[in-house]
């Protein structure tokens, strides 16, 4: 049976931590794949301090982000000025959090995206997103190929975790009691279901957030 008949209801995942299946409609997501097209000449591999480089191809919008630090030049890079981030993006993290939590009004302001690739190959290890001085809701998209996404505690990087199949379109928000919580992404998912949106493999992930900078 084709899984897109198969209904994908809402769910909260963790308290404050929501999962809504095709958020985003195919109109939606061919326009995010075109804009991230033209982003992506910025786009690089970020290297850990422990010498190891990212599986994840990233760039950012608004601040950019290297291990673990936030600029306004692309310090990892050439130096060059980070994007800049576009309002419509905001407007759309704002009603993004405003669905996931069922509020009809929300003050959420987004000053950061980052936009992440992942080939075949590429996985995400388990980390928590605290380089942010906001404690303000993540934003997650999804386009592309599907993955595994791996949401666990606020302790550790071990159990307890959910292991969540993200597709393209797919809306994820955490905030509240686990905005601290650590994720990752063990697995990408093949392209069988994946709908047509002018991306021909792989899979981008864009993450909104709140620098408090």
């Amino acid at each position: 049976m084709n899984q897109a008949l198969i209904p994908r209801p809402r769910k909260e995942i963790a308290p404050g931590a929501v999962h809504v299946p095709d958020w985003l409609s195919l109109g939606e997501q061919r326009e995010l794949v075109d804009a991230c097209r033209g982003w992506a000449a910025k786009m690089r591999a970020a290297r850990l301090p422990s010498g190891g480089v990212m599986s994840v191809r990233t760039v950012c919008l608004g601040w950019h982000w290297y291990p673990y630090r936030y600029s306004k030049t692309l310090d990892d890079v050439d130096g060059s000025p980070v994007l800049p981030f576009p309002d419509w993006l905001a407007d759309l993290g704002r009603r993004a959090v405003a669905d996931a939590y069922r509020e009809p009004e929300v003050a959420y302001r987004p000053d950061i995206a980052l936009i992440n690739y992942y080939d075949a190959d590429a996985r995400m290890g388990m980390h928590q997103d605290k380089d942010e001085r906001s404690r303000e809701p993540v934003v997650s998209l999804s386009l592309g190929n599907g993955c595994v996404f791996r949401f666990g505690n606020t302790e550790n990087r071990g159990r307890p975790w959910t292991d969540v199949e993200l597709r393209s379109g797919d809306l994820f928000v955490f905030g509240g009691p686990s905005r601290l919580a650590y994720h990752g992404v063990p697995k990408t998912l093949p392209a069988a279901d994946a709908p047509d949106i002018g991306l021909p493999e792989g899979r981008l992930n864009l993450t909104l957030r709140v620098s408090g900078l």
